[in-house]
Parts: structure tokens; sequence; C-alpha cells
């Protein structure tokens, strides 16, 4: 660009050096000076950026909402324009392909510039579809006039299977009969501020979709919602229906979900929940938290941490999360991992019978702190359990709570002929035994001593002697 402006000037100043020879011309200085303007025209106009395109307003395949119309001050509304340039976004030119027939766009990007957003409406994505395509940068906020019943930003189709706040996927027994109609969609550096109003984002049918580095605001029904598809990555991210950090006096009045997962293999990384009802729901199998701090309500006001649903088939890993306050509650969990957690203030794990059914429940190497007046048991019941296997819950470190496990360990000594070992305080499930071992050291004694088992009930084992002796009995039992 600059090299040819340059070669289009030069002729015009060689002709007018040239006139220098006419005695009648002005003094050579003159064209110096009026080639040194020139110089310095040609050189502004060729560092000047390419203006956005008119019939696209965007600068190669970034799309920018405020060359739409959107007021990035947020004293006007902003939604049609904002809407506009997604559609202009998916309407961009591409022949590829990615799963299934959703449109490669191609890596094209929607900057919000750092713009403050006021909407009225959701931002409503193409129900046809697309991937490769990033949103970044920027915040949005709902007008008072936004509905409460929506969110901010939704991704669906119109095929899309609209599923009841209650409805668990299951994808053994519920299937997507209308396919996926978004990949590789990112929300990176955006503040979503629902005004009390609705959610934040809505996500349907959609694969490999990742929110990263993401702030959530003032919900009344979901900050993420996410529903059918699958590997949505949530990491970074702040969410809180209040502001607040912690000690609240309106905590008691806390409502909404932060993170609703109705989908399967999603994982949530490196996210802080401070305030919602319920911190994160799970509605669908084989979902792993990691690093996930909860402080949003507190159990004693009635909120949940992690709230672990599908009774039966949840398929659920939570590795390195800290419950501050708040519990982990699971319905008949099935192939469930619970490790290398912080719980403080009481915090727990509660087990909530639907069915009566747990299998491949792993609870171990976890730490527990509380109020020492509390004696609040690390792993409590809610419900009776009648289908039980495959349960362990060892290897805690507890301080101020009552520890629970399903492996017990005692020593009973004394002068007599029975020593009785209770497991009542200690293990999980009541009157539950299926494994005992112990051994009899009977001192002073100098030829064998018989002795026996003689009653497991009630999480009691008695160890009984021929004749009476000095013994010490050591005692291990297993749920």
């Amino acid at each position: 660009m600059r090299c040819s402006i340059l070669v289009f000037l030069l002729p015009l100043i060689i002709a007018q050096e040239v006139t220098c020879f006419n005695k009648h011309a002005p003094p050579l200085s003159h064209f110096r000076n009026k080639f040194k303007d020139r110089m310095a025209m040609a050189m502004a106009i060729s560092s000047q950026p390419p203006s956005p395109s008119p019939s696209t307003k965007m600068s190669g395949r970034v799309v920018y909402p405020a060359e739409y119309g959107a007021d990035p001050t947020g004293a006007h509304e902003s939604s049609d324009s904002i809407e506009k340039a997604v559609e202009d976004a998916f309407g961009i030119e591409s022949e590829g392909e990615l799963v299934g027939g959703v449109r490669d766009l191609g890596g094209v990007v929607i900057d919000l510039q750092g713009g403050n957003y006021t909407i009225s409406k959701p931002i409503k994505f193409p129900s046809s579809g697309g991937g490769n395509l990033v949103v970044k940068g920027g915040t949005l906020r709902a007008s008072d006039s936004f509905p409460t019943d929506r969110h901010l930003v939704e991704l669906w189709a119109s095929n899309s299977q609209n599923l009841p706040r209650t409805s668990l996927f299951n994808s053994m027994k519920l299937q997507q009969p209308n396919g996926i109609y978004y990949e590789d969609i990112t929300f990176r550096d955006i503040l979503f501020d629902s005004g009390h109003r609705g959610g934040g984002i809505f996500i349907a049918d959609s694969v490999r979709t990742r929110i990263n580095n993401c702030f959530f605001l003032h919900f009344t029904t979901e900050g993420i919602l996410v529903e059918g598809g699958h590997d949505t990555f949530i990491s970074n991210t702040f969410l809180g229906q209040h502001s607040t950090v912690g000690g609240d006096k309106g905590e008691r009045n806390f409502s909404g979900t932060a993170i609703d997962l109705a989908s399967n293999d999603n994982a949530i990384t490196d996210v802080a929940i401070f305030s919602a009802a319920i911190g994160v729901l799970l509605r669908g199998q084989a979902n792993i938290l990691t690093g996930v701090h909860c402080y949003n309500k507190a159990t004693g006001f009635g909120g949940i941490g992690i709230l672990v649903k599908l009774a039966g088939n949840s398929q659920t890993r939570i590795d390195n999360c800290y419950m501050d306050y708040t519990a982990i509650v699971m319905e008949d969990p099935v192939q469930v991992h619970v490790t290398n957690g912080f719980f403080l203030g009481d915090a727990n794990i509660v087990l909530k019978s639907v069915e009566g059914k747990i299998c491949g429940l792993n609870i171990v190497d976890n730490m527990f702190s509380g109020n020492p007046n509390n004696k609040v048991p690390i792993v409590s019941l809610d419900g009776e359990f009648s289908n039980i296997d495959q349960v362990i819950t060892d290897r805690n470190s507890v301080i101020g709570m009552s520890l629970r496990s399903t492996v017990g360990k005692l020593i009973v000594g004394g002068n007599g002929t029975k020593w009785v070992a209770d497991f009542s305080n200690v293990l999980l499930f009541p009157n539950r035994i299926s494994h005992f071992q112990y051994s009899f050291y009977a001192e002073g004694e100098t030829k064998f001593l018989a002795h026996s088992v003689t009653n497991v009930t009630n999480n009691v084992v008695v160890v009984e002697s021929e004749k009476p002796a000095q013994g010490v009995v050591s005692f291990l039992v297993e749920q």
C-alpha cells in the first residue's frame, strides 16, 4: 500500500522539480517543501488501519457488534444489534464441516471490545447451528424488561429437545433424536449480569463447548444451563446470585442454581460459586468436577454445594474440591468418587435414598473440619438403603466432626471371658458388617485358650473365651 502511493506520487514530484529550470518558476526550496509535505501525507494514509467492510461490519473474520449499532456504554438497548452481528458471523461463507453436518465457521470471532451492553431479550444463536466460533471480551446486562424465564445468551435449535427443570439426562435411556447443532463454540472473558431476571447462558445439543474466564451475576434461575450434548468445559469462572464474600445477611434467601448440567461427559474446573441455593446440579452421567469452591448457601440455611442426581447411574468424579459450609448430596450414587476434598464448617456428604441403592461409591482421602460441639457426621444417610455393594469410606482426616467409615478397628482389653467391640458410632451403615477378623492375646497363658466370635449384630462384635483370662483382642471389620 505504502509503496504504491509513493510510486504514484514520484512522477508528479519529478515533473514539478523539472520546472525549476524555467526562469519564471519558483525556487527549488519551494518544491522541496512540497515534496516533504506530500511524503508526510502519503505516510499518514498508509499507516491508517483498514476500515470495516460496509456490508458485514467486520475486519477480516472479526465481527464487531458496536459497528451494528450496539451501545458499548450500556445507555441504550443493544439486543437487535448484537443479534444481527451474531447472524452475520454465522452467515459467513464456509465449505468446511464439523461433526454431523455442523458448518465450520472458520474461527470467526465476535468481539465485544470491552463494551457494557444492555439487552432486553436473549441473544439467540441461529437455529441452523454452526461451530468454530469465539465470543469474547465484554459485558452483557439484562434490562429491567428482560424476561424472567430466559437466558442472556441461548444456543438451541428449533429441533432441540426442551427438558423440564426436573428431568434427568441418561444417554443409556434418553437418546438425542435430533442430533448435534453446535460444536467448538467458545465464550471467554465475558461478564453475564442477569439483573435478577432469568439466567446467564443456555446451551442445548452442543458438543465441545468452552466457557472460560467468565463471570455470572444476579441470576434467578441458572447461571449456566446445559441440556443434551456433551463435553462442555467450564473453567476459571465465578458464579453468584449476589455479590458477596461470605457472611451475607441475606444468605438464607439465596436461590437459583449456579451450574445445571442435564448432560453427559462435562468438566467443571477451577470454578468458585459464591452465592446460590445450589452450586452445581448434575443431572447427567460421567461428569467431573475438579478444584470447585462452593460457598454459596450454607447447609444450615438449606443450601447444597453439589447435588448429584440421576439415581442409580451417576458415574461422577468429584476431586480436589472445597466445600465451604455446603454439603455434597447424592441420590442413590452409583460409581461416584469423592477424593482429596476439603469440607469446612460442618460441611459433609449426604447419601439420599431414592430406591435404596448404593454401588461403587468411594469417599477417600478427604479432610473434614467442623464445630466439635455439633459432632456432625462426615457422611450421613437420608433414608434407608437395602442394596449396598462396593462402598468404601476410609482414610479421611476428621477434626471436630464425627467420623463415619466402612472400615473399623478397635482394641479391647480386660480380664474375663467376654470382649465386646462396638462400632455403631463409627460404621456408616447400621447393622451391617460384611467382613470381620480378630486376634486374641492372653497374657500369662502357657497353653492354647479356646475362644471364638459369638455375636455380630447392630455393628457390635463379641468374642468369648472358654475360661477367664487377661486378654487383649484386636478387631477389624468392613461393611
